[in-house]
């Protein structure tokens, strides 16, 4: 079996740009995999291509080979962009493996450790900065069936956050536990303050029980995020920028941390999500992966929560997306209202196919993607396009 032919599928998704692979081989199975990058996506499409005449005529069932080779045959490491473009294909690969074996990728990787996961609504606060509103959007997401939110309650600021902003933070959060006593409140610091200061807002908001403390501070160097989990009054969870699995190691051997948010589409796919597991095991670490892309990037992620004993947690987005992007895929997972937790695909290889009639009736658009720097970006709605020059 050899690899015939390579497409590109940019998709605009109202908020951001998702982009698919189709890795199609001269026997006629074809594999999906997913390249998201907030703000790069034609930039990770144009790195596909510039990497395809790596993968015709290569056997897709070779994946480590494959991925290796796609890594290594050009002179320079091109970094986060580089792992991207490798991951989509390599995913797309795992794909084909599973489908010509007719099993799912997470039987060619050990076999299940459990039938469903916990997962975290992310996307659901698309409203205005209040409580009223947030304890309003909330109900809505519990109402789906969740039993763990994600937020980031601190609106636009950066590096220190005057007095006011930070009790409107925290009056928006004591509002959600209130209405919520159980519910799991996870916080989203999205690495934007200093050391001194992601502690003195963990220490205003650990009364209210947070689940976690997330990115609190710079993504520059590994070394404050461990400064600050050593401190912190709240859990601290990070990782989600890493682009090496070395970077993993050194926020492992810093200390405090013990819950690594492994991205698999920043990380080159699911070979090196594994070894980050392995290595969050080896530490007394789980992982909950980050996942902000697209249907597809979901049932990557499900597929290794399938079978890594030390899965903690998933992000799921997906039911708060634009109500046309579930026919997008052949299958989604359900979530149940009972505990919280996401199904697994059952289907061969990925368990999930794209469907192209829906993917082109909605192109990329160059005005989504998230900026968290601008004013009302909780809302979602993608950027205005530029004013045209003089």
């Amino acid at each position: 079996m050899k690899i015939a032919s390579l497409e590109t599928i940019a998709v605009g998704a109202g908020w951001k740009n998702w982009l698919f692979v189709k890795v199609c081989t001269d026997e006629g199975l074809h594999g999906i995999g997913e390249g998201t990058l907030n703000g790069f996506i034609r930039t990770t499409e144009a790195a596909i291509h510039e990497l395809e005449h790596l993968v015709i005529g290569q056997d897709p069932r070779k994946v480590t080979a494959l991925s290796q080779r796609l890594m290594e045959s050009v002179s320079l490491d091109a970094g986060h962009i580089h792992r991207t473009a490798v991951a989509a294909i390599e995913v797309a690969c795992w794909d084909i493996l599973g489908k010509s074996l007719g099993v799912p990728i997470s039987q060619l990787l050990g076999g299940r450790v459990r039938n469903s996961i916990l997962c975290y609504a992310n996307g659901w606060y698309r409203s205005e900065r209040s409580s009223q509103d947030f304890v309003q959007m909330a109900e809505h997401a519990v109402a789906k069936g969740f039993h763990a939110l994600k937020m980031d309650p601190f609106g636009t600021s950066e590096h220190f956050i005057e007095s006011g902003e930070l009790q409107l933070a925290y009056d928006i959060v004591a509002a959600l536990r209130a209405r919520f006593p159980e519910l799991r409140i996870l916080i989203d610091v999205h690495a934007r303050f200093t050391e001194s200061e992601a502690l003195r807002a963990a220490e205003k908001l650990a009364p209210l029980d947070i689940y976690w403390w997330e990115e609190p501070t710079t993504r520059e160097r590994e070394a404050p995020t461990n400064a600050v989990a050593n401190r912190s009054p709240i859990r601290v969870a990070s990782g989600e920028m890493y682009d090496t699995v070395g970077q993993f190691y050194t926020l492992a051997i810093g200390g405090g941390i013990n819950i690594f948010q492994p991205e698999p589409m920043s990380l080159g796919g699911i070979r090196n999500t594994l070894a980050v597991a392995d290595l969050a095991a080896a530490h007394g670490s789980w992982i909950a992966p980050h996942q902000s892309g697209g249907p597809v990037a979901t049932a990557v992620c499900l597929q290794i929560a399938a079978c890594v004993p030390n899965f903690l947690i998933q992000e799921h987005f997906d039911p708060f997306n634009e109500p046309w992007t579930k026919d997008l895929v052949t299958w989604t997972p359900t979530l149940d209202p009972k505990t919280g937790h996401l199904t697994l695909p059952e289907g061969a290889g990925l368990g999930v196919d794209l469907n192209l009639q829906i993917a082109r009736q909605h192109p990329y658009d160059p005005s989504a993607y998230l900026n968290i720097h601008l004013a009302g970006w909780e809302r979602r709605l993608g950027q205005e396009p530029a004013l045209p020059r003089n």
